[in-house]
């Protein structure tokens, strides 16, 4: 079932958020995120509203504050009951009161109830917290403000998830953003890009390390708000000390000096270029209901990328699921030809009509399979993220973590950051999200070659302090670190701070050692904030709660504890709230509450695939006649448009690596030589095609090309170097062999 809130902007009745305006304060790689919301009760009656929002997954709310008229109001963080028992109270007596609390179901979903405004009365409610900026392919850091939180699917039987969210059009939406960004770093800001429209970068300093920006006027928060930030010397390590907050007490987390140390390892080609030949690859497919249309047509052109990239010697699954789920072979299977091709027909018969998202089971069942001798288990999760059960799903994979890795894929805008960077998180493996146009081939891909690829490993951090200096680090330890993965180690730093202090870095890539010397000074500014405190701070506490929920609340003084740091810190759990009362108002409200649930914009936008054939007008003949002879594919479905090119092309491998061709053919196109196979000529010609015409989408076909050459390769094949002059003045193009990995 879906748990939606009645649309209530479709009858013209007015809502009462006006405006959001968002200040983002970026240190190299973390940030500050101001947030403010500007309500107005125009209602003749008092008004209880209720706000449902979205927040990174990862996010540590730390301030929360109100303005009502002249009235100023700060929240204090409470354990969760007695912080709702006020707020309950203080409704009862007429007082203003402010509650954020997490959801229970999912940490980035977070319902904001206004409470009791007057009518014609305005507030304006200010909300911070701190966040770890993710890390892209191309080493940018990424900021996302979500316009758009999807109903989440409850599982059946399980307890609602309170408040409601609804989406609406856009265009319904009532209230404005503006939205600005400051960017600090001790390297130079190389770029910033964003998917909406921005001012132009104002860099604040001659070095460049220090510039603003701002979103260009008129945004109608109509999609999510992207921000890309570059760096020069991206893989560079840092480390960052925070003094502590002077009124809190020595000793304890927020008074003591905190240190952030970045580990971002950079991966040489040749590592790059290397790819593991076995390994079982479960995938598990979203089918629910919401996965309709271009997304689950993208998802089945995904997974035919992927099969045909799998190496020869691995073994391989395919599960599917919605309010129930489907499983291609009864267990893991090796990967053949006859194997790959049963999946295929399997594929190509998937459609998005399974109903609900109880992604739990199957996970579940994954899990209880035995594992395969010398095949590590890499599992693939594809899903919009709507679900209601987000920290079971985590933990499933959590205590699975040291028999698999788990890559994930968030499809869609209202994909939960929470699920998807959970799961890739506590399952050593990369979370990627598909919004907007992106395509989705691409990013999978790049998983794949994560999964295929050696990883950092033996990572050890080795501190170097003054005698009276200890340390106590925060994060839980790093085992692995993926090509493009970059990790945050929080440590706080106890006793009479000395002068300096020294971290050693060590690591192992590809059998091949590596070690970086941090030095950093225990005397930092005392006005730099308290970003990475707090940051720390949640680090632990989300420690901790994992530890709560595994001992199903049975281990004493866990709980507390945790209560305890988030009160210190100013950070949220899942075991308090914040709660702010406007105790000066003692003018009892008259008049029943009329309640109002705010709605979020949901990008209404429909993208549609458009194909098309390239042809180069010099060779269009011999391209259509030699593509007609290998792509012999039967009469296409009249409703949907033709096939890419390129997938028709990629669907005809075989799963060893090469293409078949009919003899005649060859001797048709020239080819007479009997030592030369019609496999080899068709391998040398399709891999002169996907050089020749779609350097564009390479990232989509090089694993399986790798796979070709090394086919090649393996059946020594004679007369390469004339099938490739041949091949390049068949189809017009001029690919060098060496390009062709020959």
């Amino acid at each position: 079932i879906m748990n939606r809130c009645g649309l209530l902007t479709l009858q013209r009745e007015p809502v009462p958020l006006k405006s959001i305006e968002v200040e983002l304060e970026v240190r190299d790689h973390v940030a500050t995120v101001v947030s403010t919301l500007n309500y107005e009760n125009k209602e003749d009656k008092p008004l209880e509203a209720v706000f449902v929002f979205p927040l990174p997954g990862d996010a540590a709310v730390c301030h929360f504050s109100a303005q009502i008229g002249q009235t100023q109001i700060v929240a204090e963080v409470k354990e969760k009951q007695k912080a709702r028992e006020e707020y309950d109270d203080a409704l009862s007596s007429g007082q203003q009161a402010f509650l954020l609390e997490e959801s229970d179901q999912s940490p980035d979903i977070f319902s904001l109830s206004v409470g009791s405004l007057p009518p014609g009365e305005s507030a304006s409610i200010r909300l911070e917290y701190v966040t770890e900026l993710a890390v892209q392919a191309d080493d940018g850091l990424r900021f996302c403000l979500p316009a758009v939180l999807n109903p989440r699917y409850q599982p059946q039987g399980s307890e609602g998830a309170g408040v409601q969210v609804t989406s609406v059009p856009a265009s319904l939406v009532p209230y404005s953003l503006s939205f600005s960004a400051r960017v600090s770093s001790p390297r130079p800001i190389s770029k910033v890009e964003s998917n909406c429209s921005l001012d132009p970068l104002q860099y604040l300093n001659t070095d460049q390390t220090q510039a603003t920006v701002k979103l260009a006027a008129g945004h109608k928060f109509d999609r999510d708000v992207e921000l890309l930030i570059y760096y020069k010397d991206a893989h560079q390590p840092t480390a960052v000390v925070e003094a502590g907050q002077a009124s809190a007490e020595p000793g304890s987390l927020m008074g003591d000096p905190v240190v952030m140390v970045s580990l971002y390892p950079e991966f040489p080609q040749s590592v790059m270029s290397s790819t593991a030949s076995c390994g079982e690859f479960v995938f598990l497919m979203d089918r629910s209901g919401s996965m309709s249309n271009t997304r689950i047509r993208s998802a089945k052109d995904t997974l035919l990328l992927l099969l045909k990239s799998l190496p020869i010697g691995c073994y391989f699954n395919i599960y599917s699921f919605g309010s129930r789920y489907e499983h291609i072979f009864l267990k893991s299977v090796e990967y053949s030809q006859q194997t790959m091709e049963e999946a295929l027909k399997k594929v190509e018969q998937m459609e998005a009509d399974l109903g609900g998202t109880e992604i739990l089971e199957p996970i579940k069942h994954i899990y209880s399979q035995p594992c395969i001798p010398n095949q590590p288990r890499q599992l693939f999760v594809f899903t919009d993220g709507e679900v209601g059960n987000t920290k079971e799903v985590i933990d499933q994979v959590k205590k699975n973590s040291g028999s698999h890795r788990c890559f994930s894929f968030g499809i869609g805008e209202g994909a939960s950051s929470a699920l998807i960077n959970g799961m890739a998180k506590e399952g050593g493996g990369h979370a990627q999200f598909i919004t907007g146009t992106d395509r989705m081939q691409p990013k999978v891909m790049q998983s794949l070659r994560f999964a295929l690829q050696p990883a950092v490993v033996d990572i050890s951090v080795t501190w170097d302090l003054p005698k009276e200096v200890s340390v106590t680090v925060l994060s839980p330890p790093i085992t692995t670190l993926f090509q493009g993965q970059r990790s945050l180690i929080y440590a706080q730093l106890t006793g009479q701070v000395g002068a300096a202090g020294c971290v050693t870095l060590t690591y192992s890539l590809a059998g091949h050692p590596s070690e970086n010397q941090l030095h950093f000074s225990l005397r930092p500014a005392e006005d730099a904030g308290l970003t990475v405190h707090r940051l720390g701070a949640q680090t632990l506490i989300r420690s901790l709660e994992m530890e709560e929920r595994e001992h199903r609340g049975q281990q004493d003084g866990v709980k507390e504890k945790v209560v305890q740091l988030s009160v210190e810190s100013g950070v949220r759990s899942s075991f308090t709230a914040f709660i702010a009362v406007n105790k000066d108002n003692s003018e009892v409200i008259q008049g029943p509450l009329v309640r109002r649930n705010i709605p979020t914009a949901r990008d209404a936008v429909f993208y549609a695939l458009s194909y098309h054939v390239e042809f180069c007008l010099s060779s269009s003949t011999i391209i259509g006649f030699c593509f007609y002879c290998i792509l012999d594919f039967p009469a296409a479905v009249p409703e949907q448009p033709p096939r890419d090119p390129l997938l028709q092309l990629v669907s005809l491998q075989e799963a060893s690596g090469c293409w078949l061709l009919d003899p005649a053919l060859a001797a048709a196109l020239g080819q007479t030589n009997e030592e030369t196979s019609s496999e080899v000529w068709a391998t040398i010609l399709a891999l002169i095609w996907l050089h020749g015409f779609k350097m564009d989408a390479k990232d989509e076909w090089e694993l399986l090309a790798m796979k070709a050459a090394s086919w090649l390769c393996a059946h020594n094949a004679p007369c390469v170097s004339e099938c490739v002059d041949a091949g390049n003045v068949l189809l017009g193009c001029s690919v060098k062999k060496e390009a062709l990995g020959l």
